[in-house]
């Protein structure tokens, strides 16, 4: 990746206040920097609002924010933090050919360095996702009030499948698939930010999940719904869906993957894998019948080379989420009610 800043880094090495201000120094930033990296993306800069063509089928709409702290951590960086985050979420139902905003907030000092290194990341993993960036929006803060770099996004999607991929289609007797192992992305931040020092290297988990959904889609698997595992873990993805749902969801400690080194680290710190965050790790209720099939479809994808069947919907139970420990005892899986990982995402 080419990582020169486009920006004359002898007349304005760091970010300026004049920088959000909206006169010549934002102007240069928008075509300078942003319209370097997002030119061919689809990015508009001439009006305030990006028009894209009518779609046949529905909409899908989403937005998000990353206040990710450290900025760059092993594998990634908030700027393809933010394409994955929205991105996946647009997959989780079913929507194809995505068009992003994107939104910045940048801190007066922030080195112009770091900012294009961030653009350009971004840039790399939406040509990889295939999705166009048409929007945004800058704007600086004072120095010392915004940790160098916020990312606001939204993005649209179109919908052609005709499914209900929501909790309300799932039945007692589907199945869970995961697509690879958990909580990599929370043990890396945290890895990262407290200077902790593994023997091997921890990296996120974050990807683009669209490619495998459309996948599954293809392939006619019986999809009841999808759930992309962020903020609180799979535990709180089932939690969700037991709420929505009403039913009840049984996993199998010993078909749940964890990596040996994110385990370690997790009882070091006294943490549950189940409550760490992923960012390329998609929760897919199936048809039953379609279990095996759904994770040979996904095993085809990169990001699926490490998918499983975790578990099974049941009836309503008591206990909206139950897990079969490796000794064969079943215990309560709960949902956390505080935050043990802040700006992870």
């Amino acid at each position: 990746m080419n990582l020169s800043c486009p920006i004359p880094l002898t007349n304005y090495p760091r970010v300026l206040l004049a920088h959000g201000g909206g006169g010549t120094l934002m102007r240069g930033l928008i075509d300078v920097m942003f319209s370097a990296a997002f030119g061919d993306l689809g990015l508009q800069t001439d009006t305030d609002a990006a028009l894209f063509p009518p779609t046949e089928g529905g909409l899908a709409l989403t937005t998000d924010s990353f206040v990710v702290h450290p900025l760059f951590f092993p594998g990634g960086d908030i700027g393809r933090l933010a394409i994955h985050g929205t991105v996946n979420d647009l997959a989780t139902v079913g929507a194809v050919n995505g068009r992003l905003t994107c939104s910045f907030i940048l801190e007066e000092g922030l080195p112009m360095e770091d900012l294009w290194r961030v653009v350009r990341s971004m840039a790399e993993a939406a040509r990889e996702a295939g999705v166009a960036i048409v929007t945004g929006d800058t704007k600086v803060v004072d120095r010392g009030h915004g940790h160098g770099i916020y990312i606001n996004t939204a993005g649209v999607g179109e919908v052609r499948h005709g499914l209900d991929l929501s909790p309300k289609s799932i039945r007692a007797g589907d199945v869970m698939v995961v697509n690879g192992d958990i909580g990599r992305h929370g043990v890396a931040i945290v890895a990262q930010r407290e200077g902790l020092d593994f023997e091997t290297v921890i990296e996120t988990d974050s990807a683009p999940l669209n490619g495998l959904v459309a996948a599954w889609l293809a392939a006619g698997i019986r999809v009841r719904c999808l759930r992309d595992i962020t903020r609180g873990g799979l535990a709180a993805v089932l939690h969700e869906l037991a709420g929505a749902g009403g039913l009840a969801y049984h996993l199998v400690e010993a078909q749940v993957p964890v990596r040996e080194d994110v385990m370690s680290v997790c009882e070091l710190l006294g943490f549950d894998p189940l409550h760490i965050a992923c960012e390329g790790r998609m929760l897919a209720v199936v048809a039953a019948e379609d279990a095996d099939r759904a994770v040979t479809v996904a095993q085809t994808e990169a990001v699926g080379e490490g998918a499983t069947v975790i578990g099974t919907v049941i009836e309503r139970d008591v206990v909206p989420v139950t897990m079969r420990s490796r000794s064969g005892a079943s215990r309560v899986v709960s949902m956390l009610s505080g935050e043990p990982l802040p700006r992870i995402c």
